[in-house]
């Protein structure tokens, strides 16, 4: 072959490959979507916590959607339970009557706790389990010896919606790393 012909399908394989990749990364974004950015973005700074993380527990919790009800009764994008919402209330200075549904309260109020629980854990594994299976329990568990080894980690989880939750949010966490990079601004 010559090096025109050499050069002709070259070029067309490297055509073909970006717009492969182009399209993997668009399919990828629509997988994991940053729905409601403003909100994410405000509240994910005012609470100093990593935007990823809010889209990843958003993805987790409700698919995005704002009417979710769990079967406990959490509500909304990031499933607020009624005592969440009503120590938020008080912590934050909200009105009584506010609408949980409401994306930006959600989100405001989600991002709120998620701090709460980064000041009480700093360490993620933590945060996104006392964030399903509440601090208390989180607590109970770092102190027991068959869930905790040095009382800093947890090494089994005995709930086994909280364990599957914790992988289903790092692997959000992962992926939303990897396509819009580890800050989210993307």
């Amino acid at each position: 072959m010559n090096n025109k012909k050499i050069l002709i399908i070259l070029s067309i394989s490297l055509i073909i490959l970006t717009g492969f990749l182009i399209e993997t990364k668009t399919i990828h974004k629509i997988l994991y979507p940053k729905k409601y950015s403003d909100y994410v973005e405000r509240y994910s700074k005012e609470f100093n916590i990593e935007e990823n993380l809010v889209y990843s527990i958003m993805k987790a919790e409700s698919k995005f959607k704002k009417d979710a009800i769990s079967n406990k009764g959490a509500k909304g994008l990031m499933q607020i339970s009624d005592i969440t919402r009503n120590w938020a209330i008080d912590e934050l200075n909200l009105e009584n009557n506010i609408d949980i549904f409401d994306p930006e309260t959600n989100i405001k109020i989600g991002c709120w706790y998620l701090n709460k629980l980064y000041k009480e854990f700093g360490n993620l594994d933590l945060v996104v389990a006392a964030y399903n299976g509440g601090s208390g329990n989180v607590n109970k568990w770092l102190g027991n010896n068959e869930y905790s080894k040095d009382g800093k980690m947890l090494h089994n989880i005995p709930f086994t919606e909280t364990s599957n939750y914790l992988d289903k949010v790092k692997n959000n966490y992962k992926n939303y790393n990897s396509i819009y990079g580890k800050e989210g601004k993307n």
